[in-house]
């Protein structure tokens, strides 16, 4: 699918979610209120996916992305430009004062205060060097990941019967698997 076609879906794609978020609004909560918080974090998403596809069509080829989204290559090239500014900024305080990123991880990341000390620390580190990396070659990705995987590591954390069962469980081989039966 070309570059156009598929920024005209993820378009279609926002729209269809604001849409269904503004005539939702007057619903009442419970799993109403659970549904729209899914399509607000779809349509985050969305919108994180369309930034970084821009990101990325801008560093491979800005030609394309003038043709595309005349407006958009001025917004790709600030925002890498602030990223890049951002993983200086948060790797000169992180080698300067390590203590002073560690207090301000839980301001800007509320979920970290499931984490324990030391997985705070390296939560800390892996972030401060994979944002270094991800800037130096544009594609922010890495950091997301990053995020995404650290979060889930708070989830289990801040559930003590999931954490009982993912840190109790044998890990000894459970025997041969059976073949499938073939229908």
């Amino acid at each position: 699918m070309a570059a156009g076609a598929r920024l005209n879906v993820i378009r279609e794609e926002c729209g269809g979610l604001r849409h269904w978020l503004d005539a939702s609004k007057y619903a009442s909560a419970g799993p109403v209120e659970r549904a729209r918080s899914r399509a607000r974090r779809a349509e985050a998403e969305v919108i994180d996916v369309t930034s970084r596809l821009l990101a990325d069509v801008a560093r491979r080829d800005p030609q394309l992305l003038r043709e595309v989204l005349p407006n958009a290559l001025p917004w790709a090239e600030a925002e890498a430009e602030v990223i890049d500014v951002t993983s200086r900024l948060l790797a000169g305080v992180a080698h300067r004062d390590p203590d002073l990123l560690r207090e301000v991880l839980p301001d800007a990341l509320p979920w970290v205060r499931f984490l324990p000390a030391t997985d705070i620390d390296a939560m800390a580190a892996e972030l401060v060097s994979t944002t270094e990396a991800a800037a130096a070659i544009g594609n922010t990705a890495a950091v997301s990941q990053c995020l995404v995987e650290w979060r889930h590591t708070a989830e289990i954390h801040a559930d003590p019967d999931l954490y009982q069962a993912l840190t109790t469980q044998p890990l000894d081989d459970f025997g041969p698997v059976t073949r499938p039966e073939e229908q």
